[in-house]
């Protein structure tokens, strides 16, 4: 790599000479993207695009666009070279703390338990299943470090095995655009069957063992649309539902209890969903409640019952109602756990005589149990910390004695408990080991408040060392995403320790847009309120800033997807409030994607952003839009990622940016850096030594930034 680097760009050279090896540190000056104007018209708008070339959907592409990214791939190993060993130094550190060869939790499946392993060095898991529960009469189901040879990607997402155990059905993506084969393979003799469905999006068996159920995507704009049903060994499959609304995608699911079938129709402010008795695979589909805005619901099934978690009757943060199984349309929905507006209800799971109910308050997770046997007082789990992150495990059998939930902090390593549903007490059973060794009692963790410019409370989860002083010389990274209600939760990270043990506080923002305070959180934060949440962002570095935590010189920021968007907007909003940014895979030429309705995304997110080919989408939109908000200002030092095979967000968004950014910075000291990953999606490197490098290479970017180097 280095040799080539040498042909590609002018570079002054220091070679220094170290025992066998040699280093050879690069003074490169950025590559300078050219500009092709491409001009559109919208709205009584004109908008110029320089950079418009550097867009290819091909999978082969233009070999002067692949140049582009590597020569800037060669520009930032030039700008870290001299950190190259501090990279390694910090990989070679968060390696010591992952335990190499580890098992997980099995989880019980009709005779057997299943579990996964882990070995010293291999990228992926091999998955396995025995009849006892310690594994010692386990077989390999699949190893996955030998599906994946010979593929620079490789990742698995179904993976279910039939009731009667004979049959696993499981999809893999080897590019990283996240488009899933699902394959079979007979358990009994070992053989992968001769079936193979592309662009798979969900599954589900059904009781006959032979019938199932799958989603497919669309080929162009990746809208999940299709719902087949197909039984093992027979022909093509049969067609049983096509969502033709381009703001819906749709998916398969079933009851813990194996009775009832369901294929939900989602967007991002209404869902409609039909069922089916499971034991009658070739019957009609029948809708529960037919699709109307604003009401937003999820089905189950138990004890002959319909529920619904739902936000009818404005219940914002939803409720729970029942219906029977005779009639289930919305006219015999009944209360079964009313309103509160002070909780919210993300979720309800069945098991035979009892419920788990998902609920988050003022932030904060719980798990709420409910026996539906002995009419017993409802019961929250009890946890011993304040500040956590709490939900259910795997748990697939519906007549089980116990059930399991996972449990961690910004202190407390991931933790796997086991719950007595009769006796109400947790076990624990598994806690992450860390072979180079942990004192929890060297952190601490807290929940602070900021204030926002509108007066709003803004959350901020914090971690630190114990005794850290707080006199604004801490330096901090500070992470924030803040869309689709997606909550950030306070877990545990070994690779964070690298950060917090080096003297540098960490922070996740929760800012509006997120889910962490609820409904109302999420819709404050999204359409025509988005600004609030660049905004939150921004006020909440600056109340950070303001109260000691850090200082702006020694402030690092980062996100990925919507929260490079995040960072991308913050930048431009703010630029003196930070010293340095990381922006990983970042939605940031948000006008231009959210116009092109071929777009993996872009149709079914019309009702989170806007739809700019309407004129007052636009004129919103277009205020926050971190391309089209880049002007001649001096800008924080950057660093920009990017996957070739990203399917969520186009490489070219953050390729563009960054040239645009070099373009329009006024400042003579920041750096901008663009690297991208050459054989990977949206969430990185599949292996986990390769994506444990790129974390490494990050937290090394934001270390070195505020002068610590080793």
């Amino acid at each position: 790599m280095m040799k080539r680097a040498l042909t590609a760009v002018t570079a002054l050279f220091t070679i220094i000479v170290i025992g066998r090896f040699v280093i050879v540190a690069q003074d490169m000056k950025p590559p300078i993207a050219k500009k092709v104007p491409k001009v559109l018209k919208i709205h009584g708008y004109e908008i110029t695009d320089n950079y418009a070339w550097l867009r290819d959907r091909n999978d082969k592409k233009d070999p002067a666009i692949i140049k582009y990214l590597e020569d800037n791939n060669k520009y930032t190993e030039s700008f870290m070279g001299k950190h190259s060993g501090f990279v390694d130094s910090l990989y070679k550190e968060m390696l010591g703390r992952i335990k190499q060869d580890d098992t997980s939790v099995p989880y019980k499946k009709g005779a057997y338990w299943y579990f996964v392993k882990t070995e010293e060095g291999k990228q992926y898991p091999i998955y396995l299943r025995g009849t006892k529960a310690d594994g010692s009469d386990a077989s390999v189901l699949i190893d996955q470090n030998e599906l994946a040879k010979g593929h620079e990607y490789f990742a698995i997402a179904e993976f279910d095995v039939s009731d009667d155990g004979n049959i696993l059905a499981f999809s893999t993506d080897t590019t990283g655009y996240r488009q899933y084969t699902l394959q079979f393979k007979d358990l009994r003799t070992g053989k992968v069957l001769p079936e193979k469905f592309e662009r798979v999006t969900s599954f589900v068996w059904t009781p006959d063992n032979k019938t199932v159920f799958f989603g497919t995507e669309d080929g162009v704009s990746k809208r999940s649309d299709l719902i087949f049903r197909y039984v093992l060994g027979g022909d093509k499959p049969a067609e049983v539902f096509n969502e033709k609304d381009v703001l819906f995608n749709s998916y398969v699911g079933r009851s813990r209890d194996g009775k009832m079938l369901f294929i939900g129709s989602s967007a991002k402010t209404m869902d409609e969903i039909r069922y089916l008795a499971s034991d009658t695979p070739t019957g009609d589909w029948k809708v529960v409640s037919p699709r109307r805005e604003g009401h937003q619901y999820s089905a189950d099934f138990d004890m002959g019952e319909f529920y619904f978690v739902t936000n009818r009757d404005g219940a914002e943060n939803f409720k729970v109602d029942k219906a029977p199984v005779s009639d289930p349309t919305e006219k015999n929905w009944k209360p079964f756990i009313p309103y509160r507006p002070d909780v919210n209800i993300e979720g309800i799971d069945f098991f035979k005589d009892y419920a788990v109910v998902s609920e988050k308050e003022n932030g904060i997770e719980y798990l709420r149990v409910m026996d539906r046997k002995t009419r017993r007082a409802d019961m929250r789990i009890q946890t011993d910390e304040d500040v956590y992150t709490m939900g259910l495990g795997q748990n697939p059998e519906y007549d089980t004695p116990f059930i399991r939930y996972n449990y961690a902090s910004m202190i407390t390593p991931s933790s796997v408990f086991e719950f007595d549903l009769r006796t109400r007490t947790s076990k624990l059973i598994k806690q992450q080991e860390i072979p180079s060794g942990y004192d929890k009692s060297k952190y601490e963790t807290t929940r602070v408040w900021a204030t926002a410019r509108d007066g709003v409370k803004v959350p901020i989860l914090l971690m630190m060392k114990k005794g850290t002083k707080l006199d604004g010389k801490a330096p901090m990274l500070l992470y924030g995403y803040g869309s689709y209600g997606v909550s950030l939760s306070p877990s545990f990270s070994t690779s964070r320790l690298s950060l917090v043990d080096r003297g540098m506080i960490y922070g996740i923002a929760l800012i509006r847009g997120g889910g962490e305070l609820g409904e109302k959180w999420r819709l404050a934060g999204r359409m025509f309120t988005k600004m609030n949440t660049f905004n939150d962002f921004v006020d909440s570095a600056k109340w950070l800033v303001a109260n000691k935590y850090t200082s702006s010189d020694r402030l690092v920021i980062q996100g990925g997807s919507a929260g490079g968007l995040l960072v991308g907007a913050a930048v431009n909003q703010s630029p003196e409030t930070f010293h340095a940014a990381i922006a990983q895979v970042p939605f940031v030429d948000v006008m231009n994607t959210m116009l092109d309705d071929t777009l993996p995304l872009t149709t079914e997110e019309w009702i989170e952003w806007g739809n700019p080919n309407e004129k007052k989408a636009w004129d919103y939109m277009v205020q926050y839009s971190p391309y089209d908000n880049v002007k001649k200002q001096p800008y924080p030092n950057m660093l920009i990622e990017i996957s070739i095979n990203d399917s969520q967000v186009p490489y070219w968004e953050g390729a563009k940016f960054a040239a645009k950014l070099r373009e329009f910075n006024t400042n003579p000291k920041s750096a901008i850096l663009l690297k991208t990953n050459m054989g990977a999606g949206h969430g990185g490197s599949s292996g986990r030594y390769d994506r444990l490098k790129e974390i490494a290479f990050d937290y090394a970017y934001a270390l070195t930034e505020v002068g610590i180097d080793r």
